[in-house]
């Protein structure tokens, strides 16, 4: 029992701060900067909806008014059977010379969308984004720069929850995700990042493969054949989208599970991802499959400490015990005062946890999560 316990504790300090400690030693040992500079080509913005009506018509507004110039840029628009005001709203929008819309009756799924997009995309590079989240002004820009850099092939925007005129959160998801943006950003200093943020992001056009009808995660699936043929993937903080920082409880577990539903799908649409001909094996297992393997490493801790008599044991099981009873508390709403915003930290962290574990049985029982709005 005590090999498991330990092997456990192991894993967890591996997947939550080994990796970021190996990372931040290779930035220093053997940083790989972009050279970035003004890179202006001619790009296609690619947005694929599906009933956004609620958020399309301030999306348009603020995609036209970034500082891109209007003259090397469109933008592609693409319907996948609204049955809202979305397909009316881009009817009516159609009058800008920048923008081509694509009306579809049929629901096909985001990836149909976005292949049907990338084939009629005129730009050198392709910049993908999302309905809900607002794009800064000079984001695209900034962002266009690391393609100065023939080594790039894929740039990484940061999406920052919050409001752009209070600043980013740090409660809950917000702690979490300036965690996760850290790990990016070291992962592209050194080399490549393992995925790009959906809110932005960009590639050179004759990167872009064809996605599987039923991928789920386009913002990995893509950048990862963009290291397979040779090329690097890199995170740029200044290139900023804005997104709320709390979608309610439902909601964020719902997208948490899609999305991790998704890391174990890309195991089977793209097995090389194990192989040593991935130039990122060792990171994609790293930041993406351990962290899929922690629920059980935790209720493996749990259950040995509980088991396991010692001084040491005795400790752990007291300090697993109170860290889930202030997750308890959060889910119960209670006010506790100085440690209401650790007990918002750990709820955060077992609500990914138990994300997780539903990810896992979706894998295990072959239930697909469907791209809804």
């Amino acid at each position: 029992m005590r090999w498991f316990f330990w092997g456990a504790v192991f894993a967890i300090c591996h997947t939550y701060f080994g990796y970021a400690v190996w990372l931040w030693i290779r930035c220093r040992w053997k940083p790989q900067p972009a050279r970035a500079r003004s890179f202006l080509p001619f790009i296609s913005i690619v947005l694929v909806v599906r009933n956004e009506a609620s958020v399309l018509e301030c999306k348009l507004k603020n995609l036209l008014e970034l500082t891109y110039p209007a003259d090397r840029m469109e933008i592609l628009v693409v319907s996948d059977g609204s049955t809202d005001d979305t397909n009316r709203i881009l009817s009516s929008a159609v009058q800008s010379s920048r923008l081509r819309v694509f009306l579809n009756s049929e629901a096909r799924g985001k990836a149909v969308r976005l292949n049907e997009a990338a084939r009629v995309a005129r730009g050198d590079v392709v910049v993908f984004t999302d309905a809900r989240q607002r794009i800064e002004a000079d984001a695209v820009t900034l962002l266009l720069e690391n393609f100065a850099d023939p080594d790039i092939g894929c740039a990484s925007g940061e999406l920052m929850l919050g409001d752009p005129n209070s600043g980013e959160t740090t409660d809950g998801m917000g702690l979490y995700w300036t965690y996760e943006k850290w790990i990016r950003e070291m992962e592209s200093g050194s080399g490549s990042v393992i995925g790009a943020t959906g809110a932005l992001y960009a590639m050179r056009r004759d990167l872009v493969v064809a996605i599987p009808p039923e991928t789920i995660l386009d913002d990995v699936y893509l950048p990862m054949h963009v290291l397979r043929q040779g090329a690097r993937v890199v995170f740029d903080p200044r290139a900023r989208a804005w997104d709320v920082p709390n979608q309610g409880r439902r909601r964020e577990f719902s997208r948490k599970v899609r999305t991790l539903t998704g890391n174990y799908q890309l195991l089977r649409l793209s097995p090389w991802l194990l192989q040593s001909t991935n130039p990122v094996r060792f990171g994609f297992v790293c930041h993406k499959l351990l962290r899929l393997a922690m629920p059980f490493a935790l209720a493996t801790v749990l259950i040995a400490s509980f088991l396991l008599s010692g001084t040491i044991y005795r400790v752990a099981l007291t300090l697993q015990v109170t860290f889930y009873a202030l997750s308890a508390l959060k889910l119960l709403r209670t006010k506790i005062g100085p440690f209401d915003r650790a007990a918002d930290a750990a709820f955060t962290f077992v609500l990914l946890n138990a994300a997780a574990v539903v990810a896992f049985a979706n894998f295990v029982t072959g239930r697909k999560a469907a791209w809804v709005r």
